[in-house]
């Protein structure tokens, strides 16, 4: 079976997506980003420590933000009503592993928002740390588990 492109026309232009006709249904999209930095570098953040100020609640409220933007980001996307948001972080021996978690009710999905708020959120990490240590990366930036919609629930699988 053939997949249709949904944000071209049938002249190759794109377009936005009517969901005017779509089931409202509660989504939820959870989506992750690591970013790796130097031992030294994680030793402040953990131990706050930073000039700028405690980087992960920064962070947190970048990644919330984030979410709350998505439509005036990325093109094609539908303003949608957010009913949460979170950011949570993870300390790793090379980094910090950003996950977000966003949900709306609502007649498209959240796989976008929580995207962008993991890659927010690293991002006010490495605003915040980049004096210290500038080779700080931003990588596997991924969506980890969606659900509701005709689609269903759908999860990575390691």
């Amino acid at each position: 079976m053939e997949e249709k492109l949904t944000h071209i026309d049938t002249k190759g232009n794109a377009k936005m997506v009517d969901i005017g006709a779509k089931e409202i249904t509660r989504r939820i999209a959870r989506a992750s980003a690591l970013v790796r930095m130097s031992p030294k570098t994680l030793d402040a953040i953990r131990e706050n420590r930073l000039k700028k100020g405690e980087a992960l609640s920064v962070a947190r409220l970048a990644g919330i933000l984030g979410a709350k933007k998505v439509d005036e980001l990325v093109p094609l996307a539908h303003t949608i009503p957010l009913d949460h948001v979170s950011v949570n972080f993870g300390f790793q021996d090379n980094g910090i592993r950003v996950t977000a978690e966003a949900a709306s009710t609502s007649r498209t999905g959240v796989e976008l928002e929580a995207i962008t708020s993991a890659m927010l959120a690293s991002l006010a990490i490495y605003d915040m740390a980049k004096a210290i240590d500038r080779g700080m990366e931003i990588t596997s930036v991924r969506l980890d588990y969606k659900s509701g919609g005709k689609s269903g629930t759908w999860t990575r699988e390691e």
